[in-house]
C-alpha cells in the first residue's frame, strides 16, 4: 500500500533541478563553460512543466473521483452480467 499520492508534477520539477544541478556541476568541474543567465530558462521551463503535470494529474484524480461516486452499487453483490 502506499503511503501517499504519487505526485507526478514533483517528480518532473525533481528532474528539471537536478537537470540544473549537473550543468553547474560539469561547468564546476571544468568539462564545460556554461553561463548563469542559461539556468534561468531551464528552472522556468522545469517550474511551467511541473505545474502543467500537476494540473492535468490533479484533473485526471478528480475525473477518476467522480465517476467512482456516480456508478452505483451492484444490490445483489455480484459483478457478473447475467
Amino acid at each position: 500500500m502506499l503511503r501517499h499520492e504519487f505526485q507526478p508534477g514533483r517528480l518532473v520539477a525533481g528532474a528539471f533541478f537536478t537537470l540544473t544541478g549537473i550543468v553547474y556541476a560539469g561547468d564546476a568541474g571544468g568539462l564545460w563553460e556554461t553561463p548563469w543567465v542559461a539556468v534561468i530558462p531551464l528552472v522556468l521551463v522545469g517550474l511551467f512543466l511541473a505545474g502543467a503535470t500537476g494540473v492535468v494529474a490533479r484533473s485526471i484524480r478528480r475525473r477518476r473521483r467522480r465517476t467512482a461516486r456516480a456508478v452505483p452499487a451492484d444490490p445483489t453483490g455480484t459483478d457478473s452480467p447475467l
